[in-house]
């Protein structure tokens, strides 16, 4: 025989049904009150003040902060202190006599050399020959004979020199070509026919500018005629289009 279990459904409660129906409830529209005001009464007054100014109860902690500090009053202590016996009597190991040790000095360090190293006899009776004298000489300058103060060294760019037939190939100035008739005046007359020219039919139609409609018209900027798209470049386009050979890679 079959058993059947039956499963009993918790029962909302009046609390939660009046939950959901309270979230359930659209939120009220602010904006239909355009002209709200900064400030609301408040249900109830506040409470009057007796005294004359606010009473503040001191926390156990802004008492504690109010109190001064203690000034301790005991001797420094001195720097020499005694040492237990048991420190007297202990023996240290090897691990801290190789640590208490100083550290030495790099390997191929040499002491610092004195500043005044001592001179042997042979360079105190040394005597200096004619050249070495020549060499301690200041050298001298040419003064003006009619300035009594120094003059500066002539610079080696302003002693006279002759300019090689190259260089002055290259200072020659460019002349003007033949066929160069002079600067333009500004403002030239124009002539008598220029100014009763009559334009021809074929010139008007070429200056009137053709006439096409807006984007928002329908018009396509990108649209290819058929006449272009059957249309055979000539040899001479071929030739134009050809990029030059040195802008050409070999891949």
């Amino acid at each position: 025989m079959l058993q059947c279990a039956t499963v009993s459904l918790p029962v909302p409660s009046v609390s939660m049904a009046t939950r959901t129906q309270k979230l359930a409830r659209p939120k009220l529209n602010q904006l239909r009150f355009p002209d709200r005001r900064s400030v609301y009464w408040l249900d109830e007054l506040p409470h009057e003040k007796i005294g004359p100014t606010t009473r503040i109860e001191l926390t156990p902690r802004w008492s504690e902060l109010c109190r001064s500090k203690k000034l301790y009053t005991q001797a420094a202590r001195s720097p020499i202190w005694e040492v237990s016996e048991w420190a007297l009597r202990a023996v240290p190991s090897k691990r801290v006599c190789s640590l208490a040790q100083p550290r030495g000095p790099a390997a191929g360090w040499k002491p610092d050399r004195p500043l005044t190293a001592p001179m042997n006899g042979g360079t105190r009776t040394i005597v200096a020959t004619a050249r070495i004298c020549q060499l301690s000489q200041p050298k001298r300058r040419p003064a003006l004979e009619d300035s009594d103060h120094k003059s500066k060294p002539v610079p080696l760019t302003n002693l006279p020199s002759k300019a090689s037939a190259h260089i002055e190939l290259l200072s020659t100035p460019k002349q003007d070509h033949s066929k160069f008739g002079g600067e333009r005046s500004v403002c030239w007359p124009v002539s008598k026919a220029a100014r009763s020219y009559v334009a021809s039919q074929r010139l008007l139609e070429i200056s009137t500018p053709k006439e096409r409609k807006a984007l928002f018209e329908g018009y396509d900027p990108y649209t290819v005629s058929r006449a272009a798209r059957s249309a055979s470049p000539s040899p001479r386009i071929y030739q134009l289009s050809t990029p030059l050979p040195r802008k050409c890679s070999m891949k």
